[in-house]
């Protein structure tokens, strides 16, 4: 296992280039397979991908939201006393390893977003006070934790189809959760998941005389100049309001009473009311508007990539859609499946599209017709084949560079510093969706 790992982080540090070179890259690919495959004229494919550009701003938006507030929800003081008082009893570096993966499982079962930022930050610690930790691993470990927001509270798909309303509802109806995330095969594969992946993870660990990188003790460190003026200011009424946590708890209070009525009126959950929960329960968490100001800044700085990127990916969906790049893929795993197989199908498809559409729910608008169109075709399960996109979707989401660039950001790592864990951590996701989705339909 360590010639393998080593291998594979060679093989990253010396081929994989950053993140944006590699949006940049599957852009043009997807530009040239446009023309080459669905014979699309250059003009209409750079159109296409033009108009498509800014279709998902506002879910950029939500996304770049999601993660600066779940950010300050992570690191609030009493996430924060829960997060030390984890870390205080961890004594062992392959220790450390299960502890930051568990945590990141947990966080993204969760919320994805929440699941992101906390399993960071835990590394972060765990690295820091556990002498030992090699540190690319710990980090790579939290973020492996991800794949299970394809199975949990708020994994895009089956939350989208559960609601009324949703775009294919004329195609498959309403699907309820307990036909999905909550079924019996993916709660059994919830839990091996998150057994497995945590010891999978400490067994990747460099043994006693290997090398081992160790965090940097001031990677946090930063040069820090006297306030004079806030020292100035105490006594002021804008230092006062600016301090006060009444205002953070009648602004807080505010927002709960809110959401409480939203559901009282039988309102669905929503990436906007998770975004509101979210902000305002980090409000009151900081106990002070300026507190909250000053958390949310170091929030901002784990989203540049997401804001820089998203674009990219939402300009490949858009060639993959309007060149039928999309159903092409799709077909090719389409023609042969039988009813029993096609969720397997839909898994590896899923799996391969998801480099070019890392957004569950953009990536189900493209996908999610032609799957489901499929499965009435053939008599396949829909739960079961909506399931095996969302977790094609999170299984490849592991070596997707998109999504790391919060654990990047949070770390100071490179890449190629951690991909080379992740490709095995794909590895061993696979062979357990495989077998959920197999167990699934045959069973």
């Amino acid at each position: 296992m360590t010639k393998l790992t080593g291998f594979f982080t060679e093989l990253m540090r010396r081929y994989l280039p950053d993140p944006f070179v590699f949006a940049i890259i599957l852009t043009l690919l997807t530009m040239v397979l446009a023309m080459l495959v669905e014979g699309k004229a250059p003009l209409d494919v750079v159109s296409g991908w033009g108009k498509g550009f800014w279709a998902l701003l506002a879910f950029t938006t939500q996304m770049a939201v999601i993660l600066a507030m779940g950010y300050v929800l992570a690191a609030a003081p009493l996430t924060d006393r829960l997060l030390n008082k984890i870390v205080g009893r961890v004594h062992e570096p392959r220790t450390a390893i299960i502890v930051a993966t568990v945590v990141g499982c947990v966080g993204s079962y969760l919320n994805w977003g929440f699941g992101l930022v906390i399993g960071g930050i835990i590394a972060k610690k765990l690295a820091l006070k556990v002498k030992g930790v090699h540190y690319p691993l710990i980090i790579a470990a939290a973020y492996s934790g991800f794949t299970m927001y394809g199975l949990g509270l708020s994994a895009s798909i089956p939350v989208l189809i559960s609601t009324k309303g949703h775009p294919l509802e004329h195609l498959m109806g309403v699907v309820p959760l307990s036909e999905t995330i909550f079924s019996a095969p993916m709660l059994v594969t919830s839990l091996v998941v998150l057994v497995t992946l945590p010891l999978l993870n400490a067994w990747l660990h460099p043994k006693a005389g290997e090398a081992v990188i160790e965090v940097d003790p001031g990677i946090d460190r930063a040069e820090q100049k006297a306030d004079t003026s806030a020292l100035l200011d105490r006594d002021t009424f804008a230092h006062k309001l600016n301090h006060s946590r009444l205002l953070s708890m009648l602004i807080g209070l505010c927002g709960v009473a809110y959401v409480a009525y939203y559901f009282f009126q039988k309102g669905t959950l929503d990436l906007n009311l998770i975004n509101f929960i979210i902000l305002f329960l980090g409000i009151i968490l900081l106990g002070t508007p300026l507190a909250y100001v000053e958390k949310l800044n170091e929030g901002i700085k784990t989203i540049g990539g997401i804001i820089l990127q998203f674009p990219f990916y939402a300009g490949i969906m858009a060639i993959m859609a309007a060149s039928g790049l999309v159903n092409t893929i799709s077909q090719v795993f389409v023609d042969v499946s039988t009813a029993h197989s096609l969720p397997f199908w839909g898994l590896i498809s899923s799996f391969v599209i998801n480099f070019f559409a890392p957004s569950g729910g953009g990536h189900w608008v493209i996908q999610g017709p032609f799957m489901i169109d499929a499965a009435k075709t053939l008599g396949a399960s829909i739960p079961h084949t909506a399931m095996s996109v969302m977790l094609g979707n999170a299984w490849n989401d592991l070596v997707q560079p998109f999504w790391i660039l919060p654990a990047l950001a949070l770390s100071k790592l490179k890449l190629k510093d951690i991909m080379g864990y992740t490709v095995i951590m794909t590895g061993w996701i696979g062979l357990v969706y495989i077998a959920a989705v197999l167990a699934a339909s045959y069973l």
